[in-house]
């Protein structure tokens, strides 16, 4: 049973979509990703790219985000988010569900031209689309200029030092599973 693990709804429950469709986000990983997100946290606006059961962004909202979006395609996923968010009813802050590809709702956020502090990207780790929809974060506009992407990945799953805009500053390691943070590209001196 997937539990929240700090903030304001420590220790809630959550429901998790029946099935081998969704692999939740393990605890222990959780547990690293917020402990290094801690300080960015507070007030920001979050986007679960692969939502699942919603928990990594429903931990973001317990731990202070301002505005959690959640988006999934699979009608099971949503409807464990749906029942996630009724027990959590009592959280501060704003969440939005959408059931939709990732790639069409990123492209229209970049339409639209909202912009995230922090991108949670966690496709199914067989999935070739990693590079397409970090693509899309770092060339649509979606982050702010200060913002960080993570993906979620097998750790034998390469992914690219530069994309889209993004370079690679950090990888962790969990057991099997890394996370990578993306942050804008520096902007290179044209002297040099």
């Amino acid at each position: 049973m997937t539990r929240i693990l700090a903030g304001g709804n420590k220790g809630r429950r959550l429901a998790a979509p029946s099935g081998l469709a969704t692999r939740p986000t393990g605890a222990r990983v959780r547990q690293t990703l917020f402990d290094i997100l801690s300080p960015v946290l507070p007030g920001c606006r979050f986007l679960d790219a692969f939502a699942g059961s919603g928990a990594v962004g429903l931990e973001a909202l317990s731990r202070g985000a301002a505005r959690v979006v959640l988006v999934d395609n699979a009608a099971a996923a949503i409807a464990a988010i749906r029942e996630n968010l009724a027990a959590l009813k009592d959280a501060p802050g704003e969440v939005k569900v959408h059931r939709q590809d990732a790639r069409l709702a990123l492209a229209a956020y970049g339409d639209q031209g909202v912009r995230f502090d922090v991108v949670f990207v966690d496709p199914p780790y067989d999935s070739p689309i990693y590079e397409e929809v970090l693509e899309q974060v770092g060339t649509m506009g979606l982050l702010e200029a200060d913002g960080v992407v993570i993906a979620e990945h097998f750790h034998k799953r390469a992914l690219p030092e530069t994309i889209g805009g993004l370079e690679r500053r950090r990888v962790v390691k969990i057991g099997d599973h890394c996370l990578s943070f993306y942050r804008a590209a520096a902007r290179r001196n044209e002297a040099e």
